[in-house]
């Protein structure tokens, strides 16, 4: 053996020896937890899935920034991966499937009631036949009321309001405008658009029988590409206001083609907020457009403005300017039940998750075990130019924000649920 060899190898048995020793070895860090964002990046519903994405970004960032979550054997980060349904209830599947196999255990999604359900009848399935793979299912979005109903699930939480919900909301705004007489409904053609309907004809009945719908029509989901048939049907109808459910671009080319055809009645909606539609209308929306939801960015106090703050710094392109506090929310959820079960097995996360109670940004909520449909204050608002009083943000850089009318407390939003719910 030669000098250069016999030398390698003693240094060779000097390591060794050293590591036997108990020389110090790098620590590996903690494998981060797997959540897996079902949406739709790509299709007509695509800024919608993006808009989730950056909330459920935040969310994740400020988690991680926290250390992430405490677990038995170290804290552990999170990591957020995209799966693309492309808006089709088949990819959405696929997706489901891909995220299981890759470790998630824990799913969300939201845009879209059809492909809620669709996933949780799966999720059901796959918790039954795989105990020892068993996935979580957090819902920002698909607000069908059925979901914590008839078709509650023990798998399944809702972050937002049911469509119930929000619409009770509304009706609390158009119960104030006594001269309102005729409102037009319309919505789009799948279990939400449908649920939505037949409440509003439901709730009329009851809190404003002297309201007549003078129409009430269903339309494709995301293939309409002219809604000026629509807008034209409206304006002839005579309604003073629309109700609709509609999100994305299905809300966005709807108010657009109210404008183009100079239909000035009011238009009630879900989302009527952000994603384009502020801008489109214009002045036109000027205190005609109103929207529900958990929080808007007028709220009025300083924590409220201050979230709402960061979050426009992490995002600063108008663009992006899409807020949701529910979302947010739910993640806070999440990472104190993780905490609390010291698990990331589903069946114990799930008894946590009931328990969860969570502020931010001076507001907050509570799960009902009952039925997984969490409960928080909503909000009902109306379009305003910025800086208009109780306006000081606009939206997406328009010009035009939401000013706040009317504040429900979660026990005043809070609805009975049909739920008869099987625990594990």
């Amino acid at each position: 053996m030669n000098r250069l060899r016999r030398q390698a190898l003693l240094a060779g048995l000097a390591t060794a020896a050293g590591v036997r020793a108990g020389a110090a070895s790098p620590t590996p860090a903690p494998a981060p937890i797997p959540l897996a964002l079902i949406e739709s990046f790509s299709g007509p519903f695509a800024n919608t899935g993006e808009a989730v994405y950056r909330n459920l970004l935040w969310g994740t960032e400020r988690v991680n920034a926290r250390g992430g979550v405490p677990l038995p054997g170290g804290a552990r980060p999170w990591q957020l991966l995209r799966y693309d349904s492309k808006g089709q209830n088949e990819e959405a599947l696929a997706a489901l499937r891909a995220a299981i196999d890759a470790g998630a255990r824990i799913v969300l999604q939201g845009n879209s009631s059809a492909t809620a359900a669709v996933l949780l009848a799966a999720i059901n399935k796959h918790n039954q036949r795989e105990p020892d793979k068993r996935v979580l299912f957090l819902n920002y979005a698909a607000v069908e009321p059925s979901l914590t109903n008839e078709n509650c699930s023990f798998w399944h939480f809702r972050f937002d309001a049911s469509a119930d919900m929000r619409l009770a909301a509304l009706m609390q705004e158009l119960r104030a405008q006594p001269a309102l007489r005729k409102v037009y409904l319309i919505g789009q053609d799948y279990s939400f658009g449908q649920a939505v309907l037949r409440q509003a004809r439901s709730q009329l009945a009851q809190l404003r029988p002297d309201v007549a719908i003078v129409g009430d029509e269903l339309h494709p989901v995301g293939r309409v590409k002219d809604f000026v048939p629509y807008a034209v049907k409206i304006k002839a109808s005579g309604a003073q206001a629309v109700i609709t459910g509609n999100w994305g671009n299905d809300l966005t080319l709807l108010v657009k083609a109210a404008r183009e055809v100079g239909y000035d009645g009011l238009f009630y909606t879900f989302y009527g907020n952000a994603l384009g539609v502020p801008a489109a209308l214009g002045e036109a929306g000027v205190g005609k457009v109103l929207a529900v939801a958990e929080w808007l960015p007028n709220l009025p106090g300083r924590e409220s403005a201050a979230f709402y703050q960061a979050f426009r710094q992490r995002f600063p392109q108008p663009q992006d300017d899409y807020l949701h506090l529910r979302m947010q929310l739910m993640l806070e959820a999440l990472a104190q039940a993780m905490e609390r079960a010291q698990s990331l097995e589903a069946a114990p996360l799930a008894r946590a998750l009931e328990q969860a109670r969570v502020q931010l940004a001076g507001q907050g909520g509570a799960m009902r075990a009952l039925d997984h449909q969490f409960q928080q204050p909503l909000v009902v608002g109306v379009m305003q130019r910025q800086g208009q009083p109780g306006v000081p943000f606009d939206v997406e850089g328009s010009g035009y924000g939401f000013r706040v009318l009317r504040q429900l407390t979660a026990a005043q939003a809070e609805l009975p649920s049909s739920c008869q719910m099987q625990r594990w």
